[in-house]
C-alpha cells in the first residue's frame, strides 16, 4: 500500500513510496499531526544514489515489524537532500554536534515543532559495532518521550540555540591581505600526500576547488604549485576512483590510493574535476604529454556527462538540455557491480571485439597490472600500473599509438560493459548542478574549440531559464516536466557563473541580462544585513531558522559562489555597493582560510580575483571580420583566471554590459581593450600587442 510519498517527484523519495513505514513529505501537514497526536518525528534524509540509504531502506524501512514500531512511535518524515539542502543542512549540523559527525542516511528524531534531539546516521536492523539496532533506539525514544519528555525538550531547545548562533556570521569589513593567500597555498602543500596525492586519509575526496586555487597561484608565477597539481590529477586520473572505461568520477575512494571508490558518480563532482582539469591542460601546455592527457580527462568526463546523464539529442522533440543528477552506486542489487570485472570477462570482451588484434590481452593485462585473484575482494578495479612509455617501449610503438590502442579496448570493454544492468539515473534536475556543468560545457567550448560542447550548454541554459526560471522566480527542481521548491542562493550563484561563461562562449546579450536579473533578485531575497546571505529566499517560512553554510564542501558554499558571482557582475556593471559587499564578506572568512584552506577554497579563489591582476576584455567589430577572429583566438588559447571578456558588434546593443559603454573601433577594423577595474590600456588592432596586454603582472 502506497504512503503519503507516492505523489512526489523526487525520485529518492518515489523509491520509499510503497515502504510499510507511513512516510510523509516535509509538509505542515506532518507537523500538525505530529502535534495532534503528541509524537515525536522521525526525519528520515539521504538521496537517490546513497547505497547506505539503500541499505537501511531494505534493513528496517521495508521491514513490517520495524514499520509498525515507526508508525507507532513517530510521525515519520522523509527528505531528499539534494531537493532541500536547507533541510539537510540544518540538521546534519545538529547531528555533527550530538555525535562529532554526520553522513547519509542521517536520522534525526524532532519535537512536533522540528527542533532536534536525538540524532545519527545509519543505525542497523541488530546491535552491531558497536551501535544500537534501530529497533532499540525507537523504543528508547519512545520511553523517553513518554517517561523524561521535559529533558528532550530542553536538549531541542538548546541545540536550536546552538545551531542558530553558529549561524550568526557578522562581516568585519578586514582588508584583505595577499600574504593570506601565500599561507593559504602554503599549508595546502605542506599537508599535501606525497605517497598516494591528495589531502587527508582514507576516505580520500577529490578537492577540485583547492587545485582550481593552486591552479590560480601557479598561473600568477608560483613555482611551488604546478608539482602539487600534477601528482594530484594523475593520482586521481589512473583509473579506480576515474572510469577508465567510460569516463566521469565516482564520488571518493574507500582507500587511500584513489583505487576503490564509492560508486556513485554525482554530476557537481564531475563538473567540478572536468573543470580543473581542463583548466590543467591549458596551463601545462609547454609540457604537451600532460597537457594532452589533462585534455582527455577532461574532454572524457564531459562526454560521460552527455552520453550517462543528459536527455539530449537535436533530432528528438522528447529530449531536452537538463543534465541529470547522479548515477547510483547499486546495480543489481551491489554495490559496484557495474564497473568491477574479473580476468575472464576482461580476456572475452577484448577477444569478441570485432577489431581485437593479437597480443590485446597481454597489452591490456600489463597496462592495468590485472591479477586472476582481483585487487578487490576477488574482482578487479581498473587502476593503470605502467605508464605510456614503459608499454611504447616494451611493445614497440609510439606513445601516441599507445594511447590509441588503449583507447580502443577501452571501447571494447565499453561495448561488454554495456550489457550489464546499469545503475539507477536519478533524473531530476538541479538548477544548482546544473549551473556547475553549464559553466564547464562553455568554458570547454571555447578552450577546445568543440562546437558540440557549446551547444550543450545553449540548450542547457534554455532549459533552465525556460522550465526553472518562471515569472521572475527562479526554481531549485525539475524532473517529468514538473519544477518544483524554491532555489536556494548556490542556484541563484551557481547559474549567474555559469551564464557569465556562455555570455564569454557566445556574446548573446540574453545570457548576460538573465545573469543581472538573477542577481539583482539574489541580492534583494538573500542578502543578510550584518553580512554575506542566507541559504533561502526571506520569504521561505517551514524551516526552523535560515541557515547559512559558509563552508566549501563537496560543493561550492553558497556564499563563496555568491560573492564570485557578484565580484564577476562587477566586472562588466560597475556597481561599486556589490564589489564593496563581496569584499567585505570576504575579508571576514579568510583568517580561517588560510588555516583550512580546503574546507574554504572557493572563497580562496574568489579573494584572488580581487587580490590578482585581473582584466576585463572588450572586443569589437564584425563577426565575420577575420582580425575579430584573431582576437578571440589570442584570447582563448590559454587559462587565465580571473579574466572577464564581452565580445559585441558595433554599435552594441542597448542592453549589453556597461563595460561596452562608449567603446568604438579604432581606425574602423576590429579592436580590442584591455582593461583593469574599468581602466583602460590603449585600444589596439594588432592581435600581437593585445597578447602583450593579457599578460599577466608576475608578483
Amino acid at each position: 500500500m502506497s504512503n503519503h510519498l507516492v505523489g512526489e517527484n523526487s525520485p529518492y523519495l518515489l523509491q520509499h513510496s510503497e515502504n510499510p513505514v507511513d512516510w510523509y513529505p516535509w509538509s505542515e501537514a506532518a507537523f500538525k499531526i505530529a502535534k495532534t497526536e503528541d509524537k515525536p518525528i522521525f526525519l528520515s534524509i539521504g538521496y537517490a544514489a546513497c547505497h547506505w540509504c539503500h541499505v537501511m531502506a531494505h534493513e528496517s524501512f521495508e521491514d513490517p515489524e520495524t514499520a509498525e514500531l515507526m508508525n507507532r512511535i513517530c510521525v515519520n518524515i522523509k527528505v531528499d537532500r539534494e531537493e532541500r539542502p536547507d533541510i539537510d543542512s540544518i540538521y546534519m549540523n545538529a547531528v555533527v554536534a550530538m555525535t562529532g559527525q554526520g553522513g547519509w542516511p542521517m536520522s534525526l528524531f524532532l519535537t512536533p515543532d522540528c527542533k532536534p534531539f536525538f540524532g545519527g546516521t545509519y543505525f542497523p536492523p541488530r546491535p552491531r559495532y558497536g551501535m544500537p539496532s534501530f529497533k532499540d533506539v525507537l523504543l528508547a525514544i519512545d520511553n523517553a518521550w513518554k517517561t523524561d519528555r521535559q529533558r528532550l525538550l530542553n536538549t531541542g531547545q538548546e541545540l536550536l540555540n546552538h545551531l542558530q548562533q553558529d549561524a550568526t556570521f557578522i562581516a568585519s569589513g578586514d582588508e584583505l591581505d595577499p600574504q593570506t593567500l601565500e599561507e593559504a597555498a602554503l599549508r595546502l602543500i605542506d599537508t599535501y600526500d606525497w605517497q598516494d596525492g591528495g589531502w587527508g586519509k582514507a576516505p580520500k575526496f577529490p578537492q577540485p576547488m583547492a587545485i582550481e586555487f593552486l591552479i590560480r597561484r601557479a598561473y600568477q608565477g608560483d613555482t611551488r604549485t604546478p608539482e602539487v597539481i600534477q601528482h594530484v590529477l594523475d593520482a586521481m586520473a589512473r583509473g579506480g576512483m576515474y572510469d577508465v572505461i567510460g569516463g566521469g568520477f565516482s564520488r571518493y575512494s574507500t582507500d587511500n590510493h584513489w583505487l576503490v571508490p564509492h560508486f556513485e558518480k554525482m554530476l557537481y563532482d564531475n563538473a567540478q574535476l572536468a573543470r580543473v582539469y581542463l583548466h590543467a591542460a591549458l596551463l601545462f601546455q609547454d609540457h604537451p604529454a600532460a597537457s594532452d592527457f589533462y585534455r582527455r580527462i577532461a574532454t572524457q568526463t564531459l562526454d560521460f556527462i552527455i552520453r550517462e546523464l543528459m536527455n539530449y539529442s537535436p533530432d528528438d522533440r522528447y529530449s531536452h538540455g537538463g543534465i541529470y543528477s547522479s548515477l547510483d552506486a547499486d546495480s543489481d542489487g551491489e554495490e559496484g557491480k557495474f564497473y568491477l570485472w574479473t580476468a575472464d570477462e576482461i580476456q572475452h570482451a577484448i577477444h569478441s571485439a570485432p577489431n581485437a588484434q593479437n597480443g590485446d590481452v597481454d597489452f591490456f593485462v600489463d597496462a592495468y597490472g590485472i591479477a586472476d585473484t582481483g585487487n578487490f575482494e576477488g574482482k578487479i578495479v581498473l587502476q593503470r600500473q605502467s605508464d605510456d612509455l614503459s608499454l611504447a617501449r616494451k611493445y614497440n610503438l609510439t606513445v601516441t599509438g599507445v594511447i590509441q590502442r588503449l583507447e580502443r579496448l577501452h571501447l571494447s570493454l565499453l561495448a561488454a560493459r554495456n550489457q550489464r544492468i546499469h545503475p539507477a539515473t536519478d533524473d531530476k534536475v538541479l538548477v544548482s548542478w546544473n549551473g556547475l556543468g553549464l559553466a564547464v560545457f562553455a568554458e570547454a567550448a571555447r578552450f577546445l574549440g568543440r562546437a558540440e560542447y557549446l551547444e550543450i550548454a545553449r540548450v542547457n541554459a534554455n532549459f533552465l531559464i525556460e522550465n526553472l526560471y518562471i515569472d521572475g522566480r527562479l526554481l531549485r527542481s525539475w524532473r517529468a516536466g514538473k519544477a518544483q521548491h524554491s532555489a536556494f542562493l548556490e542556484d541563484y550563484a551557481n547559474l549567474i557563473l555559469g551564464l557569465l561563461e556562455l555570455y564569454q562562449s557566445d556574446p548573446d546579450n540574453n545570457w548576460y541580462q538573465t545573469a543581472q536579473a538573477l542577481a539583482v533578485d539574489m541580492v534583494e531575497n538573500f542578502s543578510d544585513p550584518k553580512g554575506g546571505f542566507y541559504d533561502t529566499r526571506q520569504d521561505q517560512d517551514d524551516i526552523i531558522f535560515r541557515p547559512k553554510d559558509l563552508q566549501d564542501n563537496a560543493t561550492p558554499s553558497g556564499n563563496s559562489q555568491a560573492v564570485l558571482a557578484l565580484l564577476k557582475i562587477y566586472s562588466y556593471t560597475g556597481q561599486t555597493e556589490w564589489f564593496e559587499s563581496a569584499k567585505n564578506t570576504l575579508g571576514s572568512i579568510l583568517s580561517g582560510a588560510k588555516r583550512y584552506p580546503t574546507t574554504f577554497a572557493q572563497w580562496l579563489n574568489a579573494a584572488d580575483v580581487i587580490l590578482s591582476d585581473n582584466k576585463e576584455v572588450v572586443i569589437l567589430g564584425d563577426p565575420l571580420d577575420p582580425n575579430r577572429k584573431e582576437f578571440i583566438d589570442v584570447l582563448w588559447q590559454t587559462y587565465r583566471p580571473d579574466m572577464l571578456a564581452a565580445i559585441s558588434d558595433v554599435p552594441a546593443a542597448p542592453d549589453s554590459p556597461p563595460l561596452l559603454k562608449d567603446r568604438d573601433l579604432l581606425n574602423q577594423r576590429a579592436t580590442a581593450y584591455v582593461c583593469h577595474q574599468f581602466v583602460c590600456l590603449s585600444p589596439t588592432n594588432s592581435s600581437e600587442q593585445f597578447a602583450d596586454q593579457l599578460m599577466p603582472t608576475r608578483k
